[in-house]
């Protein structure tokens, strides 16, 4: 009986602590699975889905690769606050530093009258002692602030060209700002005039080295027109501007709606400048055209303040002096009106006194009629042969008394005049000048027009028919870029330029060619070439690549080797990557492979301001370095 009690007692026993181990087996298994469902649904909430979470009892193991120590931290601090932190078990790892990158260099160069001052991140390697020696040499000396920064770092590619390339144009430049960074250069600067601008752009692309990207801004200040003129004639076939001024696009729409409503239907290119005598400039050219067109025929014509209106012989005076009588009332203070109605002349048959002058398109010059005195004579062939050449000027003028006053101004201002044009004459008379004739430049009537109301007077009345034709092409004018482009491309339609089997040696039957196409390039004055390397899809991709470069710069030597100027020509290959044909086919693949000449033509993207924090703090990879060729 005792013996079965205490078996009882015993297996009770067992049975208990069995017991207590499954519950406290199943109790374990709840609180891990409890704390890695916790912890992985917080981390996954605050952005930390790179960590890995383990439950293992009590402990909670982290895992995994944080992007930097402040994220790993993060991470701990997080998973702390959820679980006890002397249950977080951080086996967490961190991704290398990678170093500091270097900083992206650049400089801001600014040049006026009072100096040069240049700021900006340069790197160490710059010869900054060199840069500003430049400088000053362009400004003078003690006329250069330097506010440069330098960074011990390489310098990236294309650094130097492009801050060499920034000197160079700066010395072209009196006024202007350049931005550099590498590979690319930002120019802004004022010229003197349109035809500078011009000339300045075509230099600095001239300039550029291959591959730098250049952005050029150059503008040109409207120019100081003296005197302000605008002369407006209705004849019997129409009106016609000989010379148009205003001080501002909304000044030049009013006078040529003016005119519009006068019978003008033509064109007319009316000069925008400063130096405007009144700012009620336009009233008064709507006024002047509006009286005109009321007559019917004559000019009128305004010089600064001055106007004055010339009637065709034969208009009724009462009409003249109903028109003159409204003009004078309208016009705006500051205008004075000068108002002619020509007296037909009372002895027709012996005529008024005359000088003549005749301009041939060969160049000769003719001066018959009337001359005051012997001195003017004198002075009149002088004057021409120094204006048209001594060997081109024959005097057949005569000497007579009782001429107006004002005739060796007129017989002058006349010649003058002569001078804008390339075939025509010139007559004057004492109530009149009229020059006739073609002249090559299309500005020719209205600087002619502000000519001769500068030496005449603005009272005196002149008559100017003067038309324009296109000046001929000189005969050692160069190609455009583009048309350059298509000659080379037309060359090789005919005959391609080959190389030897997997080589970059240009074939023998290719020498030809090649003297084709640097007679070509010796025509294209100043133009930018890339000379482009392709081949087919046949062996590895890396190999083509090489080849294609190889292929490129050999194309390049041997133009060099014609002496060709190649200081604007780059050479690259393209490998595969641009086929023009199927590599399916022979016929395919050997159109593939070629070398073809692409004009690089300059971007004009305006570039971004930096300042010297925002270039410090703005990090750069370095460029890669330059790819080696070589043939294979």
């Amino acid at each position: 009986m005792r013996l079965s009690s205490l078996l009882i007692s015993g297996l009770t026993f067992v049975a208990a602590a069995a017991l207590s181990l499954v519950v406290a087996g199943f109790a374990v298994t709840g609180i891990e699975a409890g704390s890695e469902t916790a912890v992985r649904r917080a981390l996954d909430k605050a952005g930390y889905t790179w960590a890995e979470v383990t439950a293992d009892g009590l402990r909670v193991i982290l895992n995994g690769t944080a992007p930097d120590e402040a994220t790993r931290f993060g991470a701990t601090s997080l998973v702390g606050g959820v679980v006890d932190a002397a249950r977080v078990i951080d086996e967490m790892q961190v991704i290398p530093s990678r170093g500091i990158a270097p900083p992206r260099f650049s400089a801001e160069i600014l040049r006026n009258d009072s100096g040069i001052s240049i700021i900006g991140l340069i790197p160490r390697t710059t010869n900054r002692e060199t840069v500003i020696n430049q400088l000053n040499t362009i400004a003078g000396a003690d006329q250069v602030a330097d506010l440069l920064e330098t960074a011990n770092y390489t310098a990236p590619k294309g650094w130097m060209p492009a801050m060499d390339y920034a000197l160079a144009a700066l010395s072209l430049l009196p006024r202007s700002k350049i931005s550099v960074e590498a590979e690319e250069v930002s120019i802004t600067a004022i010229s003197d005039s349109v035809e500078a601008k011009e000339q300045i752009e075509k230099r600095l692309t001239r300039m550029a080295p291959a591959g730098l990207r250049l952005s050029l801004d150059i503008a040109a200040p409207r120019p100081v027109i003296t005197p302000f003129t605008l002369r407006y004639s209705i004849d019997e076939a129409s009106g016609h501007f000989d010379a148009c001024s205003a001080e501002s696009e909304l000044s030049r729409d009013r006078i040529l709606r003016a005119a519009t409503k006068a019978g003008f239907s033509g064109e007319v290119d009316c000069v925008i400048g400063m130096g405007v005598p009144s700012p009620n400039w336009a009233r008064a050219a709507e006024l002047g055209i509006a009286a005109l067109a009321e007559l019917g025929t004559g000019s009128v014509t305004l010089a600064n303040a001055d106007m004055t209106l010339v009637a065709a012989e034969g208009i009724s005076p009462s009409l003249f002096d109903h028109v003159v009588g409204e003009l004078e009332s309208a016009l705006p203070q500051v205008f004075a009106l000068h108002a002619v109605l020509p007296v037909p002349a009372s002895n027709a048959a012996s005529g008024p006194p005359e000088f003549t002058a005749t301009l041939s398109p060969e160049g000769q010059v003719q001066l018959r009629g009337r001359i005051s005195d012997e001195a003017l004579r004198q002075i009149s062939s002088s004057y021409a042969k120094a204006r048209f050449g001594s060997e081109n000027v024959h005097s057949a003028t005569r000497v007579v008394e009782d001429l107006p006053a004002d005739w060796p101004v007129r017989v002058l201002a006349g010649l003058e005049a002569l001078s804008y044009l390339q075939r025509g004459a010139v007559s004057v008379t004492p109530d009149s000048l009229a020059l006739s004739g073609m002249s090559h430049r299309e500005d020719a009537p209205a600087e002619i027009a502000k000519l001769l109301s500068a030496k005449l007077g603005e009272a005196e009345s002149y008559e100017l028919n003067i038309t324009y034709e296109e000046p001929p092409e000189p005969a050692d004018k160069p190609m455009s870029p583009d048309l350059c482009e298509a000659e080379l491309a037309a060359v090789q339609q005919i005959s391609k330029i080959t190389f030897e089997p997997g080589s970059a040696t240009v074939a023998a039957d290719s020498r030809d060619t090649l003297d084709q196409i640097a007679e070509i390039l010796s025509r294209c004055d100043g133009v930018r070439l890339e000379i482009q390397g392709h081949t087919d899809s046949q062996g590895r991709e890396e190999m083509n690549q090489s080849l294609s470069q190889s292929r490129a710069q050999s194309v390049l030597n041997e133009l060099r080797g014609r002496r060709v100027v190649t200081s604007s020509f780059t050479a690259k290959g393209y490998g595969e990557s641009n086929p023009i044909a199927s590599n399916d086919t022979g016929d395919g693949r050997e159109a593939n492979r070629r070398i073809e000449f692409r004009l690089i033509r300059p971007t004009n993207d305006a570039t971004n301001e930096t300042t010297l924090d925002e270039a410090a703090s703005d990090p750069q990879v370095a460029p890669d370095s330059e790819q080696e060729t070589s043939g294979q």
